[in-house]
């Protein structure tokens, strides 16, 4: 078990949340039980997947929760594109925003297979 305050990737991650709360607060009021409650939760479960990955008892248990946490930040990148689409998410922002969850997946996926490797 680890402390997930300690890893870089989370407090990324967590960033990201925030900033993703903060700017989806000028989504349009018929997309709060819609679009920008499914953007939340999908990128609120980015660093919550990470958190409880390090309170499993094994490595492999922490890499699985990784994965889901990578699952959750392609379904984010999706929603993002979607909100800039539509034009909820002004490009300036969407282009900051992607990036974000660009590096967050590469750290991820860095993270996954650095743990698979020492367990393999």
């Amino acid at each position: 078990m680890q402390n997930y305050k300690d890893l870089k990737v989370w407090s990324k991650a967590h960033q990201l949340t925030l900033d993703v709360y903060l700017l989806s607060k000028e989504f349009p009021k018929e997309e709060l039980y819609s679009l920008t409650n499914q953007l939340r939760r999908a990128i609120s479960s980015i660093p919550a997947n990470i958190a409880e990955g390090c309170g499993k008892n094994s490595q492999l248990d922490f890499a699985n929760f990784l994965n889901i946490a990578l699952g959750s930040a392609n379904e984010s990148e999706y929603f993002l594109l979607l909100s800039k689409d539509l034009g909820y998410l002004k490009l300036e922002n969407h282009l900051i925003l992607d990036s974000n969850i660009n590096e967050i997946k590469a750290m991820l996926i860095s993270l996954i297979k650095l743990i698979r490797a020492n367990k393999a």
